[in-house]
């Protein structure tokens, strides 16, 4: 990628980050004012401690993404891929199947008849 494109790209993710940050101060500021009311409750504080949070999400996220690739292209070197060995995975455990259980004479009775019936049809 160009380094133009990539400059503007992170300057676009400032701006929404920027935009995200400044419209959930906002939203807080509402809730204060509706938390300050006569209506107001204390769902209404808990919000205005959360919009500030939900706003720094996406610069966290951000954040995030560029140190886990930066982890990743440092931990990528040729000489580590070419001894990189696949872990083996394990067989699935196979759990024994239930003992059936003995059926009662009612049960019996009632897939005699069933077997019966399906000799008739035939």
């Amino acid at each position: 990628m160009p380094a133009s494109s990539v400059a503007l790209r992170r300057l676009g993710i400032a701006g929404v980050c920027l935009v995200s940050l400044a419209l959930c101060c906002g939203l807080a500021w509402w809730q204060w004012e509706r938390f300050s009311s006569a209506s107001g409750t204390f769902q209404n504080l808990g919000y205005v401690l959360q919009w500030p949070l939900f706003g720094l999400f996406p610069a966290f996220m951000f954040w995030r993404i560029r140190k886990l690739r930066r982890q990743a292209a440092e931990a990528d070197t040729p000489e580590q891929t070419a001894e990189a060995v696949v872990p083996e995975v394990p067989a699935p455990r196979r759990r024994p199947a239930p003992a059936p259980a003995p059926e009662d004479d009612e049960l019996a009775a009632y897939n005699k008849y069933l077997r019966e019936l399906n000799a008739r049809d035939k």
